[in-house]
């Protein structure tokens, strides 16, 4: 890696996606939103999309919104108090939100999510296509959790690790955690003077995890064990991760501007990240396409239905395929928007015709060329 630019590297990120805490957004104090850091951190991300960046945002904030609204107690809830806290806090949140957003003439889209919407197969795709087509349209999606109906074993927990996973569904290059603290320490700096900050790491090693407070897992709550994990996910996708001051006003741009940081960087791109994934799925089944669609898939192109000559195997929609011409040759593999039986009905038809074929508007295309990987 050439010598490294922290403001450079935010700069050369194509999609970024910001976590923000509850702690930011909302006065532990008061329970009332800060308007002003909103305003500030919209004023940012108009900044960046003017800039022709894709941003996404994951916020937390509505049960700390929804206590208010319910004149609930900050003292913990039970879980029923907590998702009705959620129930009204959204609605707050979301509001909050749009109004930041307008004068910048960017529209507000909420999206809410659970852990079992990145574990099932088909949801992530639904969750997935929905993110790409309001990024295409120019909206700006809000993330957070769907603690309206989450219970412990179906939530993330925290927002970092839902960030990464977010993150690697948007195909970003660029996790902005935005904290209490200006990135990783050799020591806890609240206790040891001679802790220093680490400016940049190119691997999560054990000695990493241990600045953490240990070994990370899937069972980590809460504060910097959170946040390492959250990297090693960002960066199994390709996507570098930064951890940064978030309390202060324009976050975004301070750290354009170089503020104190610990960026956590990949060697790959969320591209090529993706495509090791894909070659390495064991096909559930094959798609036999024509000697036309063969060349346009190497000049770029989507895998359209009127390519599709034939469909071996039985498989589901988002399960793996091999890509097979009729002569038999292995032209790559790929992730199928639709099931077998769906496929071999619209094989070898317009895309115009499958909401007729199909009953309902499905993809315009069978594999759509992010979802592929070519062999040489």
């Amino acid at each position: 890696m050439r010598a490294f630019n922290a403001s450079e590297f935010l700069d050369e990120g194509h999609t970024l996606v910001v976590k923000i805490g509850s702690a930011l957004l909302v006065d532990p104090d008061t329970g009332g939103l800060r308007a002003a850091w909103l305003d500030a951190l919209a004023a940012d991300v108009a900044t960046l999309r003017g800039q022709g960046k894709r941003v996404v945002l994951v916020s937390s904030g509505a049960i700390a919104l929804g206590r208010g609204v319910l004149d609930l107690p900050r003292a913990a809830l039970p879980l029923e108090q907590a998702q009705a806290a959620a129930a009204a806090g959204q609605i707050v949140l979301a509001r909050a939100y749009a109004q930041a957003l307008a004068p910048h003439d960017i529209a507000a889209a909420q999206v809410l999510l659970t852990l079992d919407d990145t574990k099932d197969r088909r949801r992530y795709l639904n969750a997935r296509a929905t993110m790409a087509t309001l990024l295409e349209l120019g909206a700006l999606p809000i993330v957070n959790e769907n603690d309206t109906v989450a219970t412990d074993e179906i939530r993330y927990g925290d927002n970092d690790r839902l960030a990464a996973r977010v993150a690697l569904m948007a195909s970003a290059d660029r996790l902005i955690l935005l904290s209490d603290v200006d990135g990783l320490y050799t020591a806890n700096p609240m206790t040891d003077p001679d802790a220093q900050r680490l400016a940049l790491v190119e691997a999560i090693t054990p000695q990493v995890e241990a600045m953490a407070g240990g070994a990370v897992s899937a069972l980590s709550k809460g504060g910097m064990r959170t946040k390492i994990l959250a990297a090693k996910t960002a960066l199994q996708g390709g996507c570098a991760m930064a951890i940064a001051r978030g309390d202060r006003l324009n976050p975004l741009s301070a750290l354009a501007g170089n503020a104190p940081c610990t960026w956590f960087v990949s060697q790959d791109t969320p591209q090529s990240a993706r495509k090791q994934w894909i070659a390495g799925l064991k096909p559930e089944g094959a798609l036999r396409i024509d000697d036309g669609a063969a060349k346009a898939l190497r000049g770029g192109r989507s895998l359209l239905p009127a390519g599709v000559r034939g469909v071996e195997g039985g498989f589901g929609r988002g399960e793996p395929v091999a890509l097979v011409t009729l002569a038999g040759e292995a032209v790559g593999a790929a992730i199928c928007a639709y099931t077998s039986s769906e496929t071999a009905r619209i094989a070898g038809r317009q895309s115009a015709e499958i909401e007729q074929i199909l009953g309902y508007a499905g993809r315009t295309a069978v594999v759509h060329r992010d979802d592929m990987v070519l062999w040489d």
